[in-house]
């Protein structure tokens, strides 16, 4: 594990919240997928007491002109990087549908952040599922489209703000933050309390959930109350879109154990299984 220490924060603003946390991360990365478990149970747990930030980064550059070699690559390391992570995604995209502008989805969640952080925060989940799950190209503006539509955006207003000056400028100075962070790879959390005299605590690379439970508590000097979990079926009805794997992060389960509570509510209709290449998903069915 890598973690080192950042100390020029006089930039941030904290917004009444004791933590904030910058999750660097790049739209395509599937390392930035797998984190996906972690950062909700965090959520859930320490809501009260931190705030996400994410911050775009990636080496855009690296995926213009690929050969079929690169491509080749490409999908060997999403395939093992999958397996390992137990976050399905299906290497096969870089063979059959290669994305060909990842800058564009990188510019679309900036647009949608204009509409609220909340907002550009459910977009980015809706882009990897698209990417991660059904393998579309998220370069495709019919499909950031149908992203932006699927999440609740103002559409004509996302579409005017793709194209905008501001989305682009947002996204110049998220990858000016992270140079000046020294982030070299995604994904990358940098963690900061409310005293601006401490450091900052920055740790690359996905780990298991009490590596980052112990930044916080550490961060926060204290022992934090955890807040209560939702129900099983308030998470899924809140994310729409869940995998296996998140289900058992959150609540503690092993993968067997999540899969028995999950079909469970596929029995009784109020969810439908996803099978994916490297595991499953549950999406939410509307209550009859």
């Amino acid at each position: 594990m890598t973690a080192n220490y950042w100390t020029d924060v006089s930039w941030q603003t904290l917004e009444q919240k004791p933590l904030e946390i910058y999750v660097f991360v790049d739209p395509i990365c599937p390392e930035c997928w797998a984190l996906e478990p972690v950062m909700k149970k965090l959520m859930m747990e320490y809501g009260p007491y931190i705030r996400i930030k994410h911050v775009l980064s990636g080496k855009l550059e690296n995926l213009n002109f690929l050969t079929k070699k690169r491509q080749l690559a490409l999908a060997q390391n999403w395939d093992k990087i999958a397996s390992r992570s137990g976050m399905s995604c299906d290497g096969s995209l870089w063979l059959n549908n290669p994305i060909d502008s990842p800058f564009l989805a990188s510019i679309a969640i900036k647009a949608a952040e204009l509409q609220g952080k909340r907002a550009g925060s459910r977009f980015l989940r809706k882009i990897q599922e698209v990417l991660f799950i059904e393998k579309q190209d998220v370069s495709d503006f019919k499909v950031l489209k149908n992203c932006a539509q699927y999440t609740g955006l103002d559409v004509d207003e996302f579409v005017q703000d793709i194209h905008s000056a501001s989305a682009t400028k947002a996204f110049q100075c998220d990858v000016k933050i992270a140079s000046e962070m020294d982030v070299e790879e995604t994904p990358t959390l940098v963690f900061f309390n409310e005293n601006i005299e401490d450091e900052g605590i920055k740790i690359s690379g996905v780990y298991p959930y009490d590596v980052y439970e112990q930044i916080v508590e550490e961060m926060l000097m204290n022992k934090p109350e955890k807040q209560e979990l939702p129900t099983i079926d308030e998470f899924i009805e809140r994310f729409q879109l869940v995998a296996t794997l998140e289900v058992a992060v959150v609540y503690n389960l092993s993968i067997s154990e999540a899969e028995k509570e999950l079909k469970k509510r596929m029995f009784q209709q109020k969810i439908e299984c996803i099978n994916a290449k490297h595991g499953t998903f549950w999406r939410s069915l509307p209550s009859s």
